[in-house]
């Protein structure tokens, strides 16, 4: 690009610094364009003067950004934007610190203004920026740009390596880079890292190790977000028990089934995340994936719930498959090298094994031959009906005791905390309760402004349009959601006929009081039953409802979680009508951003609702009372603000990445060096919070123990 000459003084307005125009954007929208996009965007999304018509569609770009110390009182920026093929634009300003107190950082300043930059150039040009490539150098010097890209704008934030660490890279050295070139080299760097559906590629190295956020090359949250998303005695506990691990020196493996799509894989990506900040050596490992062996394994999932008729049953020959699968997987993977997680901690093995996963318990006894004495947990995320797997002959039975075969080798057993879920062969001293979590700071539960939000609800609405489904008609019109997967044991059908009853309440309402119903959720590549369940779906909705055709939109959507966090956002009420769950975690998500939830009495959902105070519990099937909680929601704005507002203030931090790290950590400092730990069925937090000496206090929010343990 070269470094134009010419400089044209340009004040920022509220700012105490002044910024100086080497070179501006020069791309241009034509200006109808911009004009009308902008004219239609009333009402706009929460009445934000920045919105944009959710019908609009907005260019999707890539930023490259580079700042250089020009001299003691001058900060260069440089910015380039890319369009997937070229680059498109670029800027230089020049940032004065001459005003500068001497307590600021002048890094701050050029953050605030990039951010204000970037802003600006999306709304002028209609578009969406996806990512931003940053060098470690500018990361270093202003460790809170990336947080604030992703937090205020909607950016995903990439440190770039430098070129000197990449293997096989030859440096030159001819001098020093203009601040555009480094700028427009970053752009094109970052784009690289992103797939075909337009997300950052999903990073797995040679021995199936998940490597988190690219291996840490995105960085989305600092330690000083994670500590403003909890209260002050769950980040103190934390504190405790990371230290305890890392003046241990531990090294944590995990093991689950999928490094993308479920509850599980959420979960980690966000324990890694956070727990890689704070220099923990923890790593997370999947086994390389077989469609055959995920049909078998779902089918035992939904045996193990009663969620399939009696006469399904698992074959001997398919038990032995899984088996087969996962012997290898170890034997290629995780034994076969030096410092393999599987082998033995003096050998480089891991100090502590957790099975994340009923998919995985035959990795027990292999890591336990390798190691008799190194502890190992094993998470059961799933219901495991226990009446059923008593009953002699059943094919629950069947499937459980093959499992159990491996899993009662397990030095700690952990569970939703739901006592039915636990079969009577679990020794209870043996047994600690520790519910899914979530995170409140990543694409699925973030706040998002309105430009992003009406980004991904266009995207919801390109979807529809392309699968000839309806139009969802929001913002003229509401509409309640469940996100959940399309499974079995999900509700779908009751959701449905609740719906269908709270029509015929509203029957002679005006039509802009008349919600929608939006049903949508991710696949995952171990769940094969989602096509079923979802043309299931459509055809209930086409030959008991056609007359509701219109107002159902029924969506499996692609892998972005900000479009489901826009759906849940933008709703009216929550729904999570399951008759089977395991404790189902996107009942605090919708909680957590206000939304009055009305939901079943079913695993551990009832632990996370309080009843006629953040949502209603229902009893599976009872349509009337959904539909009837609906109609007193829509037309009681006294009650839905009451609702909202406690639902909001009033979620645990047992539920979020954070707490969930206090738990693991707190296991992991407690087993290790030949250490017992004995739960007795007590929760997980509790003792970890009892061990911080950070007990909880009366006025803390936390899950009832009293419901279901």
């Amino acid at each position: 690009m070269g470094d134009p000459s010419g400089e044209i003084p340009m004040p920022l307005g509220h700012r105490r610094h002044s910024i100086q125009v080497q070179h501006d954007f020069v791309g241009q929208v034509p200006e109808y364009h911009r004009k009308r996009s902008f004219s239609f965007a009333q009402p706009k999304l929460h009445d934000q003067p920045d919105g944009v018509d959710i019908g609009t569609s907005l260019s999707e770009f890539w930023a490259g950004i580079a700042v250089q110390e020009e001299n003691s009182t001058t900060l260069k920026v440089g910015i380039a934007i890319h369009d997937g093929t070229y680059s498109v634009d670029f800027a230089i300003h020049r940032i004065s610190l001459e005003d500068k107190p001497e307590n600021e950082d002048g890094a701050d300043w050029a953050v605030d203004h990039i951010i204000t930059e970037l802003k600006q150039y999306r709304k002028d040009h209609l578009c969406k920026l996806l990512g931003a490539g940053i060098t470690p150098e500018l990361h270093h010097k202003a460790p809170n740009l990336c947080s604030r890209l992703w937090a205020e704008l909607d950016i995903v934030p990439i440190v770039l390596p430098s070129a000197e660490l990449l293997p096989g890279k030859r440096v030159r050295n001819q001098g020093r880079i203009n601040v555009d070139e480094l700028a427009d080299s970053n752009a094109r760097k970052c784009l690289s890292y992103f797939g075909p559906t337009k997300q950052p590629r999903l990073s797995i190295n040679y021995q199936n190790q998940v490597e988190v956020d690219l291996g840490g090359m995105i960085q989305l949250a600092t330690l000083n977000d994670y500590e403003k998303s909890v209260r002050p005695p769950t980040w103190r506990a934390v504190q405790k028990h990371i230290k305890a691990v890392k003046d241990k020196n531990l090294r944590i493996a995990f093991f689950s089934a999928t490094p993308q799509g479920g509850g599980v894989a959420l979960m980690r990506h966000a324990l890694v995340r956070f727990l890689t900040q704070q220099g923990v050596n923890v790593e997370w490992f999947v086994p390389k994936p077989r469609p055959d062996v995920f049909r078998i394994t779902k089918t035992n999932h939904n045996i193990l719930q009663g969620a399939v008729p009696p006469d399904v049953r698992t074959s001997d020959e398919s038990m032995g498959k899984i088996k087969e699968w996962i012997k290898d997987n170890a034997e290629r993977f995780w034994l076969s090298d030096e410092g393999g997680p599987l082998k033995a901690p003096a050998q480089g093995g891991a100090d502590v094994i957790i099975i994340d996963d009923p998919q995985m318990p035959e990795l027990i006894p292999i890591a336990k031959r390798e190691a008799p004495d190194r502890p190992i947990i094993f998470r059961c995320h799933i219901e495991v009906r226990d009446d059923l797997v008593l009953e002699d002959g059943s094919a629950a039975q069947m499937v459980w005791q093959t499992m159990w075969s491996s899993i009662k080798q397990a030095d700690v057993f952990l569970s939703h905390p739901v006592r039915s879920f636990v079969p009577p062969d679990v020794r209870l001293e043996t047994l600690g309760w520790l519910p899914a979590t979530t995170d409140w700071l990543d694409g699925l539960n973030k706040d998002m402004d309105s430009w992003d939000e009406s980004y991904y609800m266009h995207i919801l609405r390109q979807t529809c349009q392309a699968q000839g489904l309806p139009q969802l008609q929001y913002p003229n019109r509401g509409y309640f959601t469940q996100i959940a997967r399309f499974d079995p044991s999900k509700g779908i059908p009751d959701v449905i006929q609740s719906y269908a009853r709270f029509r015929e309440l509203m029957a002679d309402e005006p039509k802009r009081n008349v919600h929608q119903l939006v049903l949508c959720g991710h696949g995952s590549v171990d769940d094969p039953d989602g096509s079923l369940i979802y043309d299931q779906t459509m055809d209930d909705i086409h030959k008991n409802h056609p007359d509701l055709a219109d107002d159902i939109i029924v969506l499996r959507l692609g892998p972005s979680d900000q479009i489901l966090n826009a759906v849940m956002s933008l709703c009216t009420v929550a729904l999570q009508l399951s008759t089977r769950e395991g404790f189902e975690v996107k009942v605090s998500e919708a909680l957590h951003k206000g939304k009055p939830i009305i939901a079943t009495l079913a695993g551990g959902i009832p632990l996370q609702v309080e009843h006629g105070k953040s949502g209603f519990l229902v009893e599976r099937g009872d349509h009337e009372a959904v539909a009837k909680h609906l109609y007193d929601l829509v037309m009681d704005g006294d009650l839905y603000d009451t609702m909202s507002e406690y639902a909001r203030t009033h979620v645990s931090d047992e539920v979020h990445t954070v707490g969930n790290a206090l738990s693991w950590m707190y296991l992991a400092s407690s087993l290790s060096g030949g250490n017992t730990l004995k739960p007795n069925q007590r929760w997980i937090n509790d003792l970890a919070r009892e061990a911080a000496n950070e007990p909880y206090q009366d006025e803390e929010p936390r899950l009832p123990r009293h419901l279901s343990t």
